[in-house]
């Protein structure tokens, strides 16, 4: 059978296309080699909980703002949104001390500039910077202009306190903090949105799959899981099928592939169209670090909810933390808002792990890595509780169960390299070859995800908005944002 749109994979951004292009009349076959679609939205069951994977919490959506439109575009608000607490949505603890970051942009410099007078001026000027890259059109050659910038240097030439510097960072374990490398777009679009308005949903990021793939699939569209694509064949000088590992052939006028592109291309095993110069940058594109998570069931009424985020340091080196392999420098906590009553149940710790850290487990599948790598995951895990327990005293004796991921956890479920949490690695120095576009030298195959311009729900729906404007023009995308 003949498709007009094949979308391989099914993370956020493959779903965001094949729900858009179904809409437009568009006859839309979506590809999916796991049993469930959604990629990182995907959570699992235990005991009769569902534990997200990837999803904790997002920015941006309060009226008029961006992604509440383009949410509301996708039918998405309709989905049960929990405001986050507006005097600080997010906490930061560093030390001994505690930072709250307050949603809007003037209460935000106020509350910060209480602990650091010296500093309104400086803390004036970057949220005037984030609002600017915020109001920057995606994908216009303006957005360049921030990507260029080095986050870090911005920073450093820009407040004179390095505390201050630290504590402005510390909530960015939402991406990968490299001081050489990350670009100021990316530092920006990963902080700005969430001082507008920061959001959690009641009940899990499977909630967004399922609103999703439902539309998908009441616009005709169709979606396969369990049958993962092995080859892109060519013919007459573009892309035509794909041939799955049980053997069926899908032909389709167009094809969109929201995984990683090193996979992607790899899977055009005989092109005229591919230059080996094109194969070797793509081969060349490093991966950001990967994530471990520590998924707490917590005893009944033993802690209240917190509506916020907890960001804990032991020390004020929020950009090197993470390449100390011995320890567990800084964690995220998060709190799954509950199902009913004020105690929460769930809660998750999470803390950066660089591959080196899995290195000797690499050969090994699920369930299969030994007893030594499951002694690993539980002494990360005891190190994650007992920071957490300098902002949650006794968190060690609420706790029920412990369930543990790793990079690797990541790697064999959803095929990405090296466990990733942020796809490739943006080099503000070397944009040319780190920065990606939806379209590829081969015609009939189009890029969408994390790994094309930006990561977070965010990111990766405005990717995913570029890559349909190359189907259904910029028109289309405009009038988004105009709605």
């Amino acid at each position: 059978m003949r498709y007009d749109v094949v979308v391989i994979g099914s993370g956020f951004g493959g779903l965001i296309c094949a729900q858009l292009l179904s809409r437009a009349g568009k006859r839309v076959l979506v590809v999916e080699r796991q049993s469930q679609p959604g990629g990182c939205l995907q959570s699992y069951q235990r005991d009769g909980m569902a534990f997200d994977t990837g999803f904790h919490y997002v920015g941006g959506l309060g009226d008029g703002q961006r992604l509440h439109r383009i949410f509301s575009h996708l039918g998405l608000m309709r989905l049960p949104w929990h405001r986050l607490d507006a005097d600080g949505f997010d906490q930061v603890t560093i030390g001994h001390h505690t930072y709250a970051f307050a949603e809007g942009y003037s209460r935000f410099v106020d509350t910060l500039a209480t602990s650091f007078p010296d500093e309104r001026e400086a803390l004036q000027r970057y949220v005037r910077m984030l609002q600017q890259s915020e109001q920057v059109p995606f994908g216009s050659s303006d957005v360049y202009q921030f990507y260029g910038m080095n986050a870090y240097h911005y920073l450093k030439n820009t407040f004179k306190d390095p505390l201050l510097i630290n504590v402005l960072s510390g909530t960015s374990l939402k991406m990968e903090l490299r001081r050489e490398t990350l670009p100021f777009f990316t530092f920006a679009h990963g902080n700005s949105s969430y001082i507008q308005s920061s959001w959690r949903l009641k009940g899990s990021g499977s909630l967004i799959v399922r609103a999703l793939t439902d539309e998908i699939r009441a616009n005709g569209g169709e979606i396969v899981t369990q049958t993962e694509v092995e080859e892109l064949l060519e013919r007459n000088g573009r892309l035509a099928a794909v041939r799955c590992r049980d053997g069926r052939v899908y032909e389709g006028l167009l094809f969109i592939s929201d995984i990683h592109p090193v996979q992607t291309f790899e899977m055009v095993r005989e092109s005229a169209l591919l230059k080996g110069i094109f194969r070797r940058r793509i081969h060349a594109m490093e991966n950001s670090f990967g994530m471990f998570t520590a998924s707490l069931v917590l005893k009944p009424e033993m802690l209240r909810y917190f509506n916020h985020n907890k960001f804990v340091y032991l020390k004020p080196n929020v950009w090197t933390f993470h390449e100390d392999l011995g320890g567990v420098g800084g964690v995220m906590v998060s709190c799954r808002v509950p199902e009913e009553g004020d105690y929460a149940r769930q809660v998750d710790l999470l803390t950066p792990m660089p591959w080196d850290y899995c290195k000797r487990w690499e050969q090994t599948v699920v369930n299969r890595r030994g007893e030594d790598y499951v002694a690993m995951k539980e002494m990360v895990a005891g190190k994650c509780i007992r920071l957490a327990e300098q902002v949650i005293p006794g968190l060690s004796g609420m706790i029920e169960k412990c369930y543990t991921s790793t990079p690797l956890t990541y790697r064999d479920y959803n095929r990405t390299p090296n466990g990733s949490a942020y796809g490739v690695r943006k080099d503000c120095r070397n944009l040319l070859m780190t920065m990606l576009s939806p379209r590829t030298p081969i015609p009939g195959l189009l890029l969408t995800g994390q790994n094309v311009m930006l990561h977070g729900l965010e990111g990766v729906a405005m990717t995913a908005l570029q890559t349909c404007a190359e189907v259904l023009g910029n028109e289309y995308v405009e009038k988004i944002f105009k709605e």
